[in-house]
């Protein structure tokens, strides 16, 4: 049996034939005007591109999920991160950039999710995608992010998820267990109820 389940939403009003019809040309990120793939052969990516996905929320049994890869970089605003820091904790690792209006729809949700779960030690980290730093710090002042990001403008440190559970496009949140593990994937915007179960279930996890 498959260690994971997947489940695949469809926006309302939307007929099978339809979502059908609009998976069979893209994936409904592109419909929303993002890329469908984060990382495309570029020099930079060295002819390595992610596999496209459908939007929709994977979700991995307890302990079965892939050990996410301990990125390491430069952060938005100066300074260098490292997921490794936040071993130990439940972590939200949201892939998005300015210029993609799905994120910018999701990016009130997961700040206010991020409040919400600060005190319960639940850490969010972000990697900007394809961006200037300008722009990814004037997205995130726009919508009171308050956590960290970091600047991935090739796609190298999204290359890193190509053998676990790479991101199909952008947006694409992941949320990892205590022990590292990746509990859940969202493709397509996140929204708060959504995100927030995903995450206690991850929080009740044994690390």
């Amino acid at each position: 049996m498959s260690p994971l389940t997947r489940r695949i939403f469809r926006p309302a009003g939307v007929g099978r034939g339809a979502a059908a019809a609009a998976l069979a040309v893209t994936s409904a990120l592109a419909v929303a005007g993002c890329a469908t793939s984060i990382a495309e052969s570029t020099p930079a990516s060295n002819g390595q591109s992610f596999v496209a996905g459908s939007p929709g929320t994977t979700e991995f049994k307890s302990g079965t999920g892939p050990v996410a890869p301990l990125v390491r970089g430069p952060a938005v605003g100066g300074g260098t991160l490292a997921l490794s820091a936040y071993r130990g904790h439940v972590v939200v690792l949201n892939f998005w950039g300015s210029w993609c209006t799905p994120c910018r729809e999701e990016a009130p949700d997961l700040s206010a999710l991020a409040a919400h779960f600060k005190a319960s030690g639940v850490r969010f980290l972000g990697i900007d995608i394809r961006d200037s730093p300008a722009s990814a710090q004037a997205f995130m002042s726009d919508f009171r992010i308050t956590y960290p990001s970091l600047n991935d403008p090739s796609d190298n440190l999204a290359l890193d998820f190509r053998n676990t559970v790479p991101p199909a496009g952008i947006p694409t949140t992941l949320v990892i267990s205590r022990s590292g593990r990746i509990s859940a994937r969202v493709i397509g915007g996140a929204t708060y109820n959504g995100l927030k179960s995903l995450i206690q279930r991850a929080a009740a996890e044994p690390a």
